[in-house]
């Protein structure tokens, strides 16, 4: 009986992590494609279920805006019962939102199903700590690159979706029900997770509520703002109330033994280049994918759009897909060649290129293919490291935590950019704001690299200075 049980242990220990981690990859890259394929359906959704454009864009933030307390909401959990039980009930609300999503016969029923889709962004972080922990030391970083890059894919992915359903929204979410339920079987099939030790402790459920209604009220004023006027009392009592949940909830999470969100992360040395270069990357992809989508849409006769379908708006973005796609599968190499830092610096500034492209380009279809080409290598190479960069420099126990906070600011970052955008276009409608959209995320992506460039120079030297003696 020992002998197999031995035996049994050997076969357990030698047993290949990476087709584990390859699924999760794929689990990743489709809790990107559910929130990019909604973008271009924004027009489709003004118009069957009768709303405004303001009030349809909350299905893409509402979705944010929930990723934003469930992904370090779920890590915690993680630690506490496991991380692969998390990512199946992450995965398993997925499924469920979207199927409600492919029923919804109006915009209240949908949004219910954005917030349950909104989980599957803990995917990230929880997948990140499943790889730290079956991975040798030397094969982390490609592990964890893949898992990013992957990431990047599915959110071209989920713009092609939108556009091969030619904008049927029910057959958009349908079709992500099935394969979330595949990446279901496939995640309980090949993933394994060892269980926690120590200790359960307790979430930080205060700290969650106090998050998530600071936030609603941050993006509610700047959503607001352009119809409702910027110094009108709603709007600014809209920010004031976010200032003060904002503060409450800092003095929160600083004192709970066991908080939402570490605050010493967010400020440390090693990962601050990280967080914000994360933070202003999350938020320059959202808004240069959701300006070019609407801007793609705007019809011929204003003089500037393209009067494009949700097919011809996948197509203009199927370079950024494609560039993506293959820089993931190259991912591993690419992180073994250059620093994570350089990489998140160099892709963030590509990035940028692509707004900035944009802001003096874009009267022809060429120049929105240029764009999405520069964003697709842009993303593909900044994705691949930035969960790499936002560890690297922290203590090894700390590596999901630290990855959790990576995420939750790049999400932070994403929610913003649709708020943003309306507010924008509601001060100047035309092509004067659609100018000024894309500007906006070429300064973001040029402040990114900067983070990037500068942190990760600073954190070579503290790491080399000891021996340079």
């Amino acid at each position: 009986m020992a002998t197999v049980v031995a035996s049994a242990a050997r076969t357990t220990s030698t047993r290949s992590p990476w087709p584990g981690v390859v699924a999760l990859a794929f689990a990743a890259s489709i809790a990107a494609l559910q929130n990019t394929a909604v973008v271009p359906l924004l027009p489709v959704l003004q118009r069957e279920l009768h709303a405004p454009l303001s009030s349809v864009t909350w299905t893409l933030t509402l979705s944010l805006l929930v990723a934003a307390v469930a992904t370090p909401l779920l890590s915690r959990f993680g630690d506490m019962y496991g991380r692969r039980p998390m990512i199946l009930g992450a995965l398993g609300l997925l499924v469920a939102g979207s199927v409600m999503a492919a029923l919804a016969p109006s915009l209240t029923w949908l949004m219910v199903a954005r917030v349950l889709q909104g989980a599957v962004a803990a995917l990230v972080p929880l997948s990140i700590g499943v790889a730290r922990d079956v991975l040798p030391r030397e094969q982390l970083a490609t592990g964890i690159g893949v898992i990013s890059a992957t990431m990047g894919f599915g959110s071209g992915g989920g713009m092609i979706l939108a556009g091969l359903a030619s904008g049927d929204f029910h057959l958009v979410f349908w079709i992500t029900a099935g394969i979330s339920l595949v990446a279901v079987v496939i995640v309980a099939l090949l993933v394994k997770d060892s269980a926690p030790a120590g200790p359960k402790g307790r979430p930080d459920l205060a700290g969650a509520a106090l998050m998530t209604a600071w936030l609603v009220a941050l993006l509610l004023g700047i959503s607001e703002g352009g119809s409702w006027g910027w110094t009108s009392p709603g709007v600014l009592g809209l920010f004031a109330a976010a200032a003060a949940l904002a503060a409450v909830w800092v003095v929160v999470e600083r004192r709970v033994a066991e908080p939402l969100v570490e605050m010493a992360m967010l400020v440390h040395r090693g990962t601050v280049g990280a967080t914000v270069a994360s933070m202003l990357l999350g938020f320059s992809f959202f808004t240069l994918m959701t300006g070019t989508s609407s801007f793609a849409q705007v019809p011929a006769v204003t003089g500037y759009g393209f009067g494009a379908s949700t097919l011809q708006v996948g197509f203009f973005l199927l370079p950024s897909t494609i560039f993506m796609l293959v820089i993931s599968l190259f991912a591993g190499r690419i992180m073994r060649r250059f620093r994570a830092s350089s990489m998140v610096a160099a892709g963030s500034a590509i990035t940028g290129l692509a707004g900035l492209w944009l802001v003096v380009a874009h009267s022809s279809p060429a120049h929105l293919y240029v764009a999405t080409s520069l964003m697709g290598i842009g993303l593909g190479v900044g994705y691949a490291a930035l969960g790499t960069m936002a560890v690297e420099h922290v203590d090894p126990g700390k590596t999901a935590l630290a990855a959790g906070v990576n995420a939750l600011v790049r999400i932070v970052g994403g929610s913003t950019a649709g708020a943003a955008i309306a507010a924008i276009l509601a001060a100047q409608p035309g092509v004067g704001g659609y100018q000024w959209v894309f500007g906006t995320a070429a300064l973001a992506g040029a402040t990114a690299a900067l983070f990037a460039a500068v942190y990760g120079r600073l954190n070579r030297t503290m790491v080399t200075a000891p021996s340079g003696r």
